[in-house]
């Protein structure tokens, strides 16, 4: 299956490679749709459905595993007799594990492939899930052991995200990536969900410890039917000769990297990626607690419930939509773009209207529309790094999620403090809107779909993998 490759104005000349006797464009117009020469590595379409299915599945049980926690803190807190400062330290030491794994994850995707990274990381952390409780019960400092724990999730789950990027610029055709990218995205929110509803009914029936046995064993079973039925039983085994073997990737030394990250496109994808994760790690760490200022008597399961039963939806949208436009023939950077106005551009309307007086109807409505419309990066900034660089398309997500996920803690951080401070929510939702137009519009203005990972003028290599 042929990658097609529409040029317009992102067309480059330097950075395309032809084959001897490649067949001539089928439109016999210049300009027109242009094959880029590769071997036949993209998933046919009926394999990539299954991925996107079995990747969507995985997800969400990545976040049901990231989600029990937070779920049970409460009654391990009184069983262990923690104060908020302890159980903070637990919950924390989570995201500190995240941060370091981002880069390392994507590298070694890029040359091992996405798969065997995400089974492994799925077999350890559903194994460090599932024994969580047996860490807890048997250890004499239980603080000390779910913290550690808690760190190596975080350090097993880092990997995830940029081994999804990967994997689908490797194996994807780009007009189907932000379908696959969506719909695997919408897995967080599902699995926000499934936890959400089953693991409250789980802690009050079983305790707590039932939440991280049920969790922990159906990701070790999601990895072993991964393993036994997608890959065959082929061994996942990452060797010190692979990651040094692993095709055109190996060739991206420091210069390439240093060359890369000088590109106006590419700093443009971890600006608004910084921009979008921080804005949205902010959102869903104040939102609770600001439904429960403004509107005490309002019920929790309504405001923690509707928005995600909205942004489920309308990530598949965002999927099918920019998909339809590029198969249409529509520009692919256009159609990041619009993607992109959508998640940070359309719903920061919405987020201002949360500053005025409102009612809770009108609240939730906003809530709901703004995180739905929040989905839509996963086919705009999400997608387009696997655009500019499929060759290393894991590795460059990962500086995105690493600098997104330490800008994100800063601005929740920075949030509290104007709220002690302004005793006012309309200067959080103010710094949201004026953090998600800086991302926006470095994105408009500097986007671009062309490949700025190779120049086949200085690269003797005949065959480009995307």
């Amino acid at each position: 299956m042929a990658v097609i490759q529409k040029y317009g104005k992102n067309y480059s000349p330097d950075l395309v490679c032809h084959k001897e006797n490649s067949p001539p464009d089928k439109s016999g117009v210049p300009g027109g749709h242009k094959k880029w020469p590769e071997h036949n590595t993209n998933w046919p379409r009926p394999v990539a459905r299954v991925w996107t299915v079995v990747l969507l599945l995985g997800t969400c049980l990545l976040y049901c595993a990231r989600v029990a926690m937070p779920i049970c803190s409460v009654s391990m807190a009184e069983q262990f007799h923690w104060t908020k400062r302890e159980s903070g330290m637990v919950l924390g030491s989570f995201f500190w594990g995240y941060c370091f794994t981002q880069v390392l994850g994507g590298y070694v995707s890029d040359r091992v492939g996405g798969e065997k990274v995400l089974l492994l990381s799925a077999a350890a952390w559903g194994s460090m899930t599932a024994f969580t409780p047996i860490l807890a019960q048997f250890c004499s400092q239980p603080i000390f052991s779910m913290t550690l724990a808690r760190f190596l999730m975080g350090l097993l789950q880092g990997v995830h995200y940029p081994s999804l990027a990967s994997l689908c610029s490797q194996k994807v055709v780009e007009s189907e990536r932000g379908f696959l990218m969506s719909t695997v995205g919408s897995g967080s929110y599902l699995g926000t969900l499934v936890i959400g509803g089953a693991g409250s009914l789980m802690l009050d029936l079983y305790g707590w410890e039932s939440v991280f046995y049920v969790s922990g064993l159906l990701s070790v079973l999601w990895a072993y039917f991964m393993w036994k039925y997608l890959l065959k039983g082929e061994g996942p085994i990452i060797t010190l000769e692979s990651l040094g073997s692993g095709g055109h990737q190996a060739k991206l030394t420091k210069r390439h990297w240093l060359r890369l990250l000088k590109q106006p496109a590419v700093c443009a994808v971890i600006v608004t990626h910084l921009c979008t994760a921080s804005t949205f790690f902010t959102l869903l760490s104040w939102l609770p607690t600001f439904f429960r200022d403004t509107f005490p008597e309002a019920k929790g399961w309504v405001f923690n419930v509707i928005p995600w039963l909205v942004a489920i939806p309308s990530s598949l949208l965002s999927g099918c939509l920019s998909d339809h436009l590029i198969s249409q023939g529509f520009d692919t950077a256009s159609v990041r773009k619009l993607m992109q106005f959508f998640s940070m551009g359309v719903s920061s309307v919405f987020t201002l209207l949360l500053c005025g007086n409102t009612t809770f109807p009108w609240a939730v409505a906003f809530v709901s529309a703004m995180m739905g419309l929040t989905t839509f990066s996963h086919s705009g900034v999400s997608v387009n790094v696997q655009d500019l660089a499929p060759s290393c398309a894991g590795a460059l997500f990962g500086v995105m999620n690493t600098c997104g996920a330490f800008s994100g803690v800063l601005l929740v951080y920075f949030s509290g403090y104007l709220i002690e401070a302004s005793g006012s929510w309309a200067s959080v939702f103010a710094l949201i809107t004026t953090v998600n137009v800086l991302g926006l519009c470095t994105f408009l203005a500097f986007a671009e779909a062309r490949r700025v990972d190779i120049d086949c003028t200085k690269v003797r290599h005949h065959n480009i993998h995307i």
